[in-house]
């Protein structure tokens, strides 16, 4: 009997190959593909919710069986090339190179990128595509976030924040994956980025000048939605679903047999539901997140999270009613206001009550929505006048820029709302360095007696800021000063004095001691120009000390720097010549928008200016910070100097353009 060799089997379903390398490179790049994730999606969906969002990204990025086989690699870039098809066994190689982690990758960049194209009102935050499927993995009773990160991560955090989708995926695919400007420009025209290179070219300008301390950054626990630290939700808020779901139970059993058709052109729109029409619980006030009064003392995150709902009126649902309903759809006799990078959008979830009570005239209510704003609401008790609604950026507050919020503003004069965790309060005046801080009364509900507040116009003749002192039982007692510059927060301010000889770069400090309050005397006008821009801290650095040509006088050079809530700062640079008066303004020689410089990402600069001397000589002056070797200036006038400091005669128009070299290499242009 003729022995016939079996027959070779052939898979049919080639697709299934495709399918098991991708999941292999799922399950073996997981950690990897779910820290990309989560650095794409937006910061605006709140640490717990970016979390869960990113592993729901990596896992809803398998395909399904049915697919086809995994795509051809690029051999330039690592993104898939879909019209060239696979050869047998291709993607069996599961590392990072491999084709089938380059195409998990790339399904992943997709998935977080289309999280900035849902709408602002989808439920979950999800892409209207996905959104009937299972929001995997789903946690209940539970908050994750990923390990607390310091003062650097968190800055870069705020970074990221301010810029789209495309231009963070361009970060983390340089700074996380090691792919080049061209690779990344592939995969994200792949990933269907309108303009890749113009992505790449706004992520280089991202973590200057230390990227290597920036990806160690991208790299640490602050971004590792794998590593995460737990806490429970509102305990009270749970306690009353499980409540609303067993009476609705009842009623559907009561009630099982009976259908109603409603028309869809007469669909009801009552105050549960946003102006898209879509229903809200966020809206109900006995859903409402309320803190206990002493949880602050027992947290590692203390921020507005932490805050106790106080005033007398926090029981009235009727006031809490109208409040959300006019944060829902806010009538045309409602003054709305927003602080730059402020979304006035409902709330997506139930909002933490800080405060419902009178004030100065007026029911106010404040709210604390999901990690990103404060919501201030006021009516008054009587007149005609309408109601206002107030929003402001509150996003990763911390002791400092969430210890205080303004409640009511009449006049000259402003009251406070202060955190739980201030134990002294007082109130001193910048232009008066010399004066000692004067007390400030608290009532029981947290509201300050009325405070002086800064002149918006007319003479600068004095500039109130508030002096707060946190509390020893959160072991971060010491004072600050904060200033109320029209937004609902007011900004912290800080100082940072220059470094001594041989000594390493400061980091900034309260500014309470004598030297910050001389330095702010001299300065503390030029905060008008910061007035309602959304600034969250104010700092101002000493950079350089300078001997004047002709007398020898010395002469300090400032760079002031404010921080906005969504990330961009502003720069002004001072130049303080000898003055009769300790609070003689300095004068402003450079102003610069949307910069890093004078932040741990631009640590260095050089300035100049024109100055006049006593004998009637005119001089071109320049400093810079201690890394500057050498300052040269070219144009009307050629000189240079060895050292961080520069003076040299030149007529009074003179054009002169200043550089300076760097310690280590490199060259420095002066700040316009």
């Amino acid at each position: 009997m003729p022995i016939h060799q079996p027959q070779q089997r052939t898979d049919v379903h080639p697709g299934r190959t495709g399918v098991q390398q991708a999941e292999a490179a799922l399950v073996e790049h997981y950690p990897r593909l779910v820290r990309l994730a989560y650095v794409v999606l937006p910061p605006a969906l709140g640490r717990h919710r970016r979390v869960l969002a990113a592993h729901a990204v990596v896992q809803r990025a398998l395909p399904a069986a049915g697919s086809p086989r995994v795509p051809a690699q690029s051999r330039r870039s690592g993104a898939p090339v879909d019209a060239e098809p696979a050869p047998e066994g291709a993607g069996s190689d599961l590392g990072p190179s491999g084709a089938a982690y380059g195409w998990m990758r790339l399904r992943v960049l997709r998935g977080a990128l289309a999280h900035e194209r849902r709408p602002r009102w989808w439920p979950g935050r999800l892409p209207a595509p996905a959104a009937l499927r299972p929001a995997v993995p789903v946690v209940w009773g539970l908050r994750l976030f990923p390990r607390a990160g310091g003062v650097d991560e968190l800055t870069l955090d705020r970074a990221l924040s301010t810029v789209p989708g495309a231009v963070r995926a361009a970060f983390a695919l340089q700074l996380l994956e090691g792919l080049d400007e061209s690779g990344a420009r592939d995969l994200l025209a792949g990933a269907g980025v309108s303009d890749p290179a113009g992505a790449v070219r706004r992520a280089a300008r991202l973590g200057r000048p230390d990227r290597a301390g920036a990806q160690a950054m991208l790299r640490s626990g602050e971004f590792d939605p794998c590593t995460v630290q737990t806490r429970p939700s509102d305990l009270l808020r749970r306690r009353h679903r499980v409540r609303a779901v067993a009476v609705a139970a009842a009623l559907c059993v009561v009630a099982g047999g009976l259908a109603v058709a409603v028309d869809e052109g007469a669909r009801p729109t009552g105050d549960d539901r946003n102006p898209a029409g879509v229903a809200v619980p966020a809206l109900d006030p006995a859903g409402l997140l309320r803190t206990s009064a002493e949880r602050w003392a027992d947290t590692s995150r203390v921020d507005f999270t932490a805050w106790p709902a106080r005033g007398g009126r926090t029981g009235d649902g009727e006031l809490l009613g109208r409040a959300l309903r006019a944060w829902s759809g806010p009538p045309d006799s409602v003054r709305v206001t927003t602080t730059p990078g402020t979304v006035a959008a409902p709330p997506v979830e139930p909002p933490r009550l800080l405060f419902a009570g009178v004030v100065d005239g007026a029911a106010v209510v404040l709210f604390h929505d999901s990690g990103d704003r404060v919501v201030r609401y006021a009516e008054p008790l009587s007149g005609s006048g309408g109601a206002a609604l107030d929003f402001a950026r509150t996003d990763d507050a911390d002791v400092t820029t969430g210890a205080a919020v303004v409640v009511s503003r009449t006049g000259d004069s402003a009251r406070f709302l202060l955190a739980p965790w201030i134990e002294e309060s007082t109130t001193r005046d910048l232009l008066a360095p010399g004066t000692p801080a004067r007390p400030l009364a608290v009532g029981p509900d947290g509201v300050t007696a009325p405070a002086p507040r800064p002149a918006a116009n007319g003479a600068c003749d004095s500039w109130p800021v508030l002096q707060l002192r946190s509390s020893g039982r959160i072991v971060e007692k010491h004072a600050f000063l904060v200033t109320d510059l029209g937004d609902l927060a007011p900004a912290h301010l800080t100082y940072t004095p220059k470094p001594g000889r041989g000594a390493p770069a400061r980091q900034p400090r309260e500014a309470t001691g004598g030297e910050a309050l001389l330095a702010w005397a001299r300065t503390a006008c030029s905060l008008r120009t910061l007035s309602g821009s959304g600034v969250r801290a104010v700092n101002n650095w000493a950079f350089a000390e300078q001997k004047l040509p002709e007398d020898g006088a010395s002469a300090g050079w400032l760079c002031t720097r404010a921080d906005t809530w969504r990330g961009p700062g502003r720069v002004l640079v001072h130049f303080l010549e000898p003055a009769g008066s300790p609070t003689d303004p300095a004068a402003v020689v450079a102003d610069r928008d949307d910069t890093a410089l004078c932040s741990r990402f631009g640590q260095h600069v050089l300035a100049g200016t024109r100055w006049k001397a006593a004998s009637g000589r005119w001089y071109v002056l320049a400093a810079g910070s201690r890394a500057v070797t050498r300052i040269e200036a070219t144009g009307a006038v050629r000189e240079a100097a060895g050292g961080p400091t520069f003076a040299v005669r030149a007529p009074r128009d003179a054009a002169v353009e200043l550089t300076a070299s760097l310690r280590g290499g490199g060259t420095l242009a002066a700040v316009r």
